[in-house]
């Protein structure tokens, strides 16, 4: 017996009966040969960590645009966050935890440059509308690899695309996903806002606070806690409704005060400008961008393409590549 058999017989002896088992994976578009060590989510989570998406997502930015300070989250960070979280709800319901890890880990490689800024310029720009979780997925199906993929399994693809959006996740592991996400964005957009001074104390939902907690800590612990006790024994996630209800008033809360708050608007117009110049530039000069994307722009048109390589980019390299096309240099002496 392989390492990787006996933890698939491991799975059957100690996860729920609704949990999704490694050994019954739908597959993959291409079949590959399996590995003595690892499970399919194993392969799979390792596939995205080592990726070139992955590692660009320590300079794309969460909330705070280039931010001066060192404790301000990024995307990197975030996704870290959620894998943290998602692990803790799946591992205290009896989940499988490799593939709530995988989902975690891939569900935000096709965030854009200046995060959800980014994401919303180019929905602007492109004819079908851009929405990172179908990018992400993109980025693992198409982009990676040279156009070859990651051929992860049916289960991570659907987690990572279900992650946000009306769509709802075909797994409990991809719901834990869906769950920790909010959980984490909610909870360090908050501490990050409390940081930089855009929100005080004082200022702080009292009434989502008193159900919630006081505290960053106390407040993860509280969402995790009751999605645990309510979905003990259950297929499906959930919350109980006071906690729920706390949950979606301090949504709203970080929504009007700091997500859509004016607070910004000068910083995100510039994004929105690099954003739509670099668009413009290598839509009409599409062999300037790698041959990658060149070789995307023939099969899916350049629109396509230069939207693929525009969500790529990290924050500074969309502002390098903007000021080497747009920012007139000295001119050099005589």
């Amino acid at each position: 017996m392989t390492i990787r058999e006996r933890l698939e017989q491991e799975e059957y002896l100690l996860l729920a009966p609704y949990a999704t088992h490694a050994a019954e994976t739908a597959g993959r578009r291409e079949p590959i040969p399996e590995c003595d060590l690892r499970t399919a989510f194993q392969r799979d989570r390792d596939r995205i960590i080592h990726c070139k998406s992955f590692r660009r997502l320590k300079f794309k930015t969460q909330v705070f645009l280039s931010p001066e300070g060192d404790h301000y989250r990024t995307r990197l960070t975030h996704t870290l966050e959620v894998a943290q979280v998602a692990r803790t709800i799946a591992r205290a319901l009896r989940l499988n935890e490799d593939l709530t890890e995988a989902i975690a880990l891939g569900h935000d490689l096709g965030h854009t440059p200046f995060g959800h800024i980014g994401e919303r310029t180019l929905n602007s720009l492109l004819p079908d509308g851009f929405r990172h979780n179908e990018q992400s997925l993109r980025v693992v199906e198409v982009l990676e690899k040279r156009g070859a993929g990651l051929n992860l399994t049916q289960e991570v693809r659907d987690g990572i695309l279900c992650h946000s959006g009306s769509r709802l996740p075909s797994t409990p592991e991809a719901e834990c996903v869906r769950r920790a996400d909010r959980i984490a964005y909610l909870n360090h957009d908050l501490d990050d806002a409390l940081r930089a001074g855009i929100l005080k104390t004082f200022e702080l939902p009292a009434d989502c606070l008193k159900i919630l907690g006081e505290t960053h800590g106390d407040r993860i612990n509280t969402m995790i806690s009751d999605i645990v006790a309510q979905s003990a024994g259950k297929p499906h996630l959930s919350m109980s409704d006071s906690v729920q209800a706390a949950t979606d008033g301090l949504r709203e809360f970080m929504f009007a005060r700091v997500y859509r708050d004016g607070w910004r608007d000068p910083e995100e117009n510039r994004c929105d400008c690099v954003l739509r110049h670099l668009f413009d530039h290598y839509c009409s000069h599409p062999g300037e961008m790698p041959e990658e994307f060149v070789m995307i722009g023939y099969r899916d048109g350049t629109e396509r393409s230069v939207c693929d390589f525009l969500s790529c980019m990290t924050d500074r390299y969309a502002t390098r590549k903007f000021t080497e096309l747009f920012v007139p240099s000295a001119f050099p002496a005589f």
